[in-house]
């Protein structure tokens, strides 16, 4: 109740009140009662005027009770002065007893208001809770949710700010902005309360984070009903989180679905023609003597034919690795022969660029997968030949240290940004420039790292001055016989 509204109702009250004790005075006058008799009956009026009104109302109509009683019941009359001692303990009494009776009276009034709003807002509490759990996530779910709590609570405005989407969801009509001020209470983290504007805002917390913040205006008794209200809204933010999630997961695994499909069909498709061309291009040399230019084109056309159903079948297979939990079929391969087999296999593929190999030591024997790790061998080196020039030098390099074998390709060319250098192992990442000099998917190191780390080991960028780039593929060295079974000894 407002200010405004409460003042002419107090002064209400008391003309009621004084004219309630006028009535009785005058009854006990009439009826020639004494002090004693007529003080029960001041006292039942007190008590009957203090049902509806608050202790400082009935207080000072149970002075005025005690004022009329000693003005025209104690001797002397229409005075007062009190003769007699026992007429002012009957004074006391009076006034003692009203105001036990009506401040007793008057807590258990407020008792009993508090107690049936604690009963109405846990009923509308539980509204809300059911209307939430019905709401459908898929929509704007914020915007139906303060709309059932302005309802339910018949207030002037409900605003909730989501951190996740930075989005305000507000119903209703504010007077004093209550959106701007949700919003900030929101960046500083503390709740807000201004009797005065009658607004209360609350911070959501989830798992110890804020989620965002829900403001009130018109809000009854909020520092009990507001903290409810609160964690109701940030449980079904949680809840959308959550929904949101397992949506975009349901529709990444369709994606997958779709694009192995793609792959397939479209590998398939590629790869028939390809075994057409392979086809015609060996029957031209069965239709009798070539000239020897009609040979040589012969010869490019099946290798050029072969390469691109090698290519495909890698592309085809990467994209799978990228999809999959990579299971390696583990074997004692020498790393320096691996790093080797490559390097002569892109040595005779990449004629124009100048791929060399250096073994700085024994590199050890690997566990490793014979068709998992020359995979990401060939990304690496890819890498190296695709983002730099064609008479660029390529050094592929075998060490180790002891307990890791390291096989590292070191190409001639720009360097990695230092603002990209945490991103090029990123799924889909290419750095920006690159992006239009090379064509590419942004998938080769990551399924190579993806690979290295199914073995144990790993692929990271080494410092190899300001004109080069340098990858690293480190795996742990097998185990000798010799060192098991001292080990198990």
């Amino acid at each position: 109740m407002s200010k405004g509204r409460a003042i002419p109702r107090s002064i209400w009250v008391l003309l009621r009140g004084a004219a309630l004790i006028a009535a009785v005075t005058g009854i006990c006058y009439r009826a020639g009662l004494n002090s004693a008799s007529t003080a029960l009956v001041y006292l039942i009026a007190v008590v009957l005027h203090s049902l509806d009104c608050t202790f400082l109302e009935s207080a000072i109509v149970s002075i005025l009770a005690v004022a009329g009683l000693d003005y025209y019941f104690i001797d002397p009359p229409f005075s007062f002065a009190v003769a007699e001692a026992l007429d002012v303990v009957t004074l006391a009494c009076l006034l003692i007893t009203s105001l036990i009776i009506t401040r007793l009276q008057s807590r258990t009034r407020a008792e009993a208001t508090k107690s049936k709003l604690q009963r109405e807002n846990m009923a509308r509490l539980y509204n809300v809770s059911q209307e939430l759990l019905g709401l459908d996530l898929s929509t704007a779910f914020g915007t139906e949710m303060v709309k059932s709590i302005l309802t339910e609570f018949e207030l002037r405005a409900v605003c909730m700010f989501d951190a996740t989407t930075l989005e305000s969801y507000v119903a209703g009509t504010s007077q004093d902005n209550l959106e701007t001020r949700t919003r900030d209470a929101y960046i500083s983290g503390r709740d807000f309360d201004d009797p005065e504007l009658d607004i209360a805002v609350r911070c959501l917390r989830v798992k110890g984070t804020t989620a965002g913040a829900i403001g009130f205006e018109g809000l009854r008794d909020p520092a009990l009903t507001a903290p409810p209200l609160a964690t109701l809204a940030a449980a079904a933010i949680e809840r959308a989180r959550a929904f949101r999630s397992a949506a975009d997961a349901a529709a990444h695994a369709h994606a997958e679905m779709l694009r192995s499909a793609i792959l397939d069909a479209l590998a398939h498709e590629i790869k028939t023609p390809l075994a057409t061309i392979l086809t015609a291009a060996g029957g031209m040399r069965t239709t009798g003597a070539m000239q020897p230019e009609q040979a040589e084109l012969a010869d490019l056309i099946e290798s050029e034919a072969s390469r691109l159903g090698d290519l495909t079948s890698r592309l085809l297979r990467i994209a799978r690795l990228d999809s999959e939990e990579i299971r390696p079929r583990l074997e004692r391969v020498s790393a320096a022969e691996l790093a080797e087999t490559s390097v002569r296999r892109y040595a005779r593929l990449l004629r124009d660029r100048q791929i060399s190999y250096r073994a700085q030591a024994d590199a050890g024997e690997v566990r490793a997968d014979p068709e998992l790790i020359p995979l990401a061998l060939s990304q690496l080196l890819e890498n190296a030949c695709r983002y730099s020039r064609p008479d660029a030098k390529i050094l592929v390099e075998a060490s180790s240290d002891g307990s890791t074998a390291a096989i590292t390709v070191v190409n001639e060319g720009a360097p990695i940004p230092v603002s990209e250098q945490n991103r090029i192992f990123d799924r889909f990442y290419r750095g920006t420039e690159t992006r239009g000099n090379a064509p590419g998917s942004g998938l080769g190191l990551y399924v190579a790292r993806k690979i290295a780390v199914a073995h144990g080991g790993d692929i990271t960028l080494v410092d190899a001055g300001e004109h080069a780039v340098a990858l690293r593929l480190s795996l742990p060295i097998a185990a000798s016989e010799a060192s098991i079974g001292a080990g198990k000894e």
